[in-house]
């Protein structure tokens, strides 16, 4: 480990969901824009050993790294906010820490000791939170931990950055994020769930040196001044975290609060250097005051819970601020749609997209979208599943392959035009084998794809099992739909494209894995840029 590396806790407190990872992105942000090289990790208490095996509606999106680790969405916002790809050893659940200190037991490592929480499993939790120093190339390492302080869950990760605070001294700092109620009906701003929140820190040890303070209005002077007293803090580290109108505003937001400065005099780092927010903030402007909008059909079955399409969402704003466009999504449940609607619940879009989503539900409605949006002229962009579905569809409804499917949904299907991938037919566990991580894929010279990335060989992540089965290739090609894209070592098809339609792209890969504010993905960008196109038509 780096001497010079220096460690950043940040805990939740009160109530869960109040944006620990937004909080722990923007001060990345802000460090970064000083010139410090800054991550992110977080470590999750759920015993999962990932989230690849969670259904959306329990945990939102999984998110997939470069080197195909599944992990937290927040994850998602650390890159989106960094720039900066992350890798497994950025998530840490319990179920490794737990898995790694067991296998350590089986082998005899510990000598015959009886393995405890304390110290087996919290000196596993402290390596890991130091991993990520040992290759030097990090000044900052900031650490989430999920939950909320008083989970017994997270209790064995509370311990850990005790010791470590001890351990590190001032190369440690804690940073403890809750939440102030406002009271409509006495008008008051209420300190104690705070109080109570910091209480309970303090009984574990831990003594946050900032507090960041979630509210819808303003805690003024005299409430920072009594957290300040009750919460053993200095006043200028009581700092307040207003609602924001996007989450892309907090980094700004935070700055006017020097959070920035108050972290870096703790931790006895320089501040004389100043952020340099140019194009963030110019990003901000293009976000917050464009100079049109358009309606996106978003086609999924977990629409209920948005963040189940979390990076989709992210990377439409991205590219919508480089159009200088509001993306306004309709979020439309496949499941819905049927031959009979979907034309009515499309109607007045202005682009579809066919979202991810494994298994037979919901299959059917995604299918009548692409069918629409084929028919119609509408922009089409599918992704993973819903590449697929515009697959099927273009073999029932134009070659006339009226049973087309895929194997997912129809073990015996006799027209797989989707097909289960060979080297996954003998998998049995369904933990972490899927097809997963960054490939790369030659794209076809001339090709709608070759044009919108301005390469001939591009790099996206994946996650799946089934494939584009290519016995149907020369079919669809001498029918209309080209495989322009594909993987060099495989031979496996990563791109459909449709040439005769305005603008019609199936992916099998996750293109908004790769969307950042200062790099909107290429195929989002187009996209939109279609979707103008199409509205002004």
């Amino acid at each position: 480990m780096s001497p010079k590396t220096k460690f950043i806790f940040v805990t939740g407190g009160v109530t869960s969901s109040l944006g620990k990872g937004i909080v722990a992105s923007s001060l990345a942000n802000l460090l970064q824009s000083r010139g410090f090289s800054v991550t992110i990790q977080k470590f999750d208490p759920y015993i999962n050993i990932d989230p690849g095996t969670l259904n959306p509606y329990e945990h939102g999106e999984c998110y997939v790294t470069d080197d195909g680790a599944e992990t937290d969405l927040d994850l998602g916002h650390y890159e989106r906010f960094l720039n900066h790809p992350t890798s497994q050893a950025n998530n840490i659940t319990t179920g490794r820490i737990y898995q790694s200190v067991i296998d350590k037991e089986r082998r005899g490592d510990f000598l015959g000791k009886t393995v405890q929480v304390i110290p087996h499993i919290t000196d596993e939790i402290k390596y890991r939170m130091k991993l990520l120093a040992d290759s030097g190339k990090h000044e900052i390492i900031i650490t989430e931990i999920g939950g909320t302080v008083g989970d017994i869950e997270a209790l064995p990760y509370i311990e850990a950055v005790r010791q470590l605070k001890w351990e590190l001294g001032k190369d440690c700092l804690s940073i403890h994020l809750t939440l102030i109620p406002y009271l409509k009906a006495t008008g008051e701003l209420k300190t104690k769930p705070t109080q109570h929140s910091v209480k309970t820190l303090q009984e574990s040890g831990v003594q946050p040196d900032i507090l960041v303070c979630r509210s819808e209005n303003n805690l003024g002077p005299d409430i920072k001044k009594k957290l300040a007293n009750f919460c053993n803090v200095q006043p200028n580290s009581v700092i307040e975290s207003l609602d924001a109108k996007t989450i892309y505003e907090v980094p700004i937001l935070l700055k006017d609060q020097n959070l920035d400065e108050v972290v870096l005099e703790k931790i006895g780092l320089s501040t004389n250097s100043k952020p340099n927010m140019k194009k963030w903030i110019d990003f901000l402007e293009r976000h917050k005051n464009p100079s049109t909008e358009i309606e996106i059909g978003l086609i999924g079955k977990y629409v209920e819970l948005k963040d189940s399409y979390k990076s989709i969402s992210e990377s439409l704003i991205h590219a919508g601020a480089k159009c200088l466009s509001r993306v306004n999504i309709r979020w439309i449940h496949s499941e819905n749609l049927t031959r009979d609607n979907a034309s009515k619940a499309l109607e007045g879009l202005h682009g579809v997209i066919v979202a991810p989503g494994f298994g037979a539900r919901g299959l059917e409605g995604k299918i009548e979208a692409v069918r629409i949006a084929r028919e119609e002229g509408v922009p089409f962009l599918g992704i993973c599943f819903g590449m697929q579905a515009s697959v099927i569809e273009y073999a029932r409804n134009v070659l006339n392959i009226s049973n087309a499917t895929s194997r997912e949904v129809d073990p015996d299907a006799k027209n797989a035009v989707i097909d289960l991938m060979a080297d996954q037919k003998k998998v049995i566990n369904k933990g972490g084998t899927m097809r997963l991580g960054a490939c790369s894929c030659d794209l076809k010279k001339g090709s709608q794809s070759h044009e919108v990335y301005a390469k001939t060989t591009i790099s996206e992540r994946h996650r799946h099992r089934f494939e584009f089965n290519n016995e149907f290739l020369e079919r669809l090609e001498e029918s209309g739909m080209i495989a322009s894209g594909i993987n060099p070592e495989t031979n496996l098809v990563e791109i459909v494209e449709v040439p005769s339609h305005p603008w019609f792209i199936g992916v099998q890969f996750h293109p908004e894995y790769k969307s950042t504010v200062v790099n909107p993905h290429p195929l989002f960008v187009s996209f939109v840029k279609a979707s103008l196109t199409h509205k002004n038509s």
